[in-house]
C-alpha cells in the first residue's frame, strides 16, 4: 500500500490508519508512505515485491502512473481517494473516504478490468476534455489555493478564448464535425456506459455564445447534460481532433497543452481493479458538473 503524503489531502497519521485496517485481515501487507516526491520509487519498489494487490492513496496522476505500472497482467490495483479531485477513486468507489473504501474491497471486492483512453499517447482513466472549457481548470485550482488574483487572471484568459477557437473532429469513420469542445469519457466514469463497454463515450459541444454555455451549465447542475441540444453523443474507438492552434485539454482533471492535431483512442484493458461488487452512484455527475459548470465547481 502506497500513500502520497505530499498530495495535499493525506494526513500524517494515514500510514498508521492503513496498518491498523490491514492488521484485521489475514494478509501480509507492506505500507510505504512518501512525503518527499519519491512516490514513483515507492510504486516501483512495491511492484518489485510481487504483491497480489497494490493499493494507492494519492491523487489522480499517481493513480494513473500506478495503473500503467501494474498493467493488464500485473497485480490487482486499488486507487483510493487521496488527491484534490479524486476523479478515478470516486468513479470506482463513490465519493467516500479511502478508509471506508479499503475496508469494503477487502471484505467484498471483485476483480474488474479497467479501461481507459489515450490522447497522443497520454493515458486517461476517467475523462478527457479537449477545447476551451479546459481553460477553466487552472482558474479553479488557483481559487482552491486561495490565489484570488491569479484565479481572476486565468478566468479572464479562459473567457477571452471561449467561442473563439472552434475545434474540428471526426469520431471513428464518421463525418467531420465542429464544436467548442469534445469530451471523451471512460466506461468506469460514464453513467450511460456499462463498466465492460468496449468504447469511450464521446460528446461534442457545439456552443455559439454565453447563453448556450449557461444553459449547458444549468443542465449539468440540475439534470443530465446529455439532454442539451448542443451536445452531440456517440461511442468512440478512435477519433481525430484538430484546430488552428494548440488545443487546451484536461486529462483526468490535469491540464495539458496539445498540438493542433490530436489522436484519441480507446484502451480496452489498462489494469485489473479491485472494486466493490456494485457500482457506486453519483460519481459521473460530479465529473460532468466540474467540466460543464465551472462556476458551480
Amino acid at each position: 500500500m502506497v500513500l502520497n503524503l505530499a498530495s495535499g489531502s493525506v494526513s500524517e497519521d494515514a500510514p498508521a490508519q492503513a496498518e491498523e485496517i490491514l492488521s484485521r485481515y489475514n494478509v501480509r501487507a507492506r505500507v510505504c508512505a512518501s512525503s518527499s516526491g519519491d512516490v514513483e520509487a515507492c510504486l516501483r519498489s512495491a511492484l518489485e515485491a510481487g504483491p497480489d494487490l497494490l493499493a494507492v492513496v494519492a491523487g489522480d496522476g499517481t493513480a494513473r502512473s500506478a495503473a500503467e505500472l501494474c498493467g493488464p497482467k500485473g497485480p490487482l490495483f486499488a486507487p483510493l481517494a487521496g488527491g484534490t479531485m479524486n476523479m478515478l477513486p470516486h468513479a470506482i468507489y463513490g465519493a467516500r473516504p479511502w478508509q471506508e473504501a479499503l475496508v469494503d474491497i477487502l471484505d467484498n471486492g471483485v476483480e474488474r478490468p479497467l479501461a481507459g483512453g489515450s490522447v497522443d499517447g497520454k493515458l486517461f482513466l476517467v475523462a478527457a476534455i479537449l477545447g476551451a472549457p479546459a481553460l477553466w481548470a487552472p482558474a479553479r485550482e488557483a481559487m482552491r489555493e486561495g490565489k484570488a488574483r491569479l484565479a481572476f487572471q486565468r478566468a479572464q484568459t479562459a473567457w477571452s478564448r471561449a467561442f473563439s477557437g472552434r475545434l474540428r473532429y471526426v469520431i471513428g469513420e464518421g463525418q467531420r464535425e465542429k464544436g467548442e469542445a469534445v469530451i471523451f469519457m471512460c466506461p468506469t466514469a460514464s453513467r450511460s456506459l456499462a463498466d465492460d463497454e468496449q468504447a469511450l463515450e464521446a460528446a461534442g459541444l457545439d456552443l455559439h455564445g454565453a447563453m448556450e454555455a449557461f444553459r449547458l451549465g444549468l443542465h449539468a447542475a440540475v439534470g443530465d447534460w446529455r439532454d442539451d441540444p448542443a451536445v452531440d453523443l456517440g461511442l468512440c474507438l478512435k477519433a481525430r481532433v484538430w484546430a488552428a492552434r494548440g488545443i487546451p485539454a484536461l486529462l483526468d482533471g490535469e491540464s495539458v497543452q496539445l498540438g493542433p492535431l490530436a489522436e484519441v483512442a480507446f484502451v480496452s484493458h489498462v489494469a485489473r481493479v479491485l472494486a466493490p461488487p456494485d457500482e457506486p452512484a453519483g460519481a459521473e455527475k460530479d465529473v460532468a458538473a466540474s467540466v460543464l459548470n465551472p462556476d458551480a465547481a
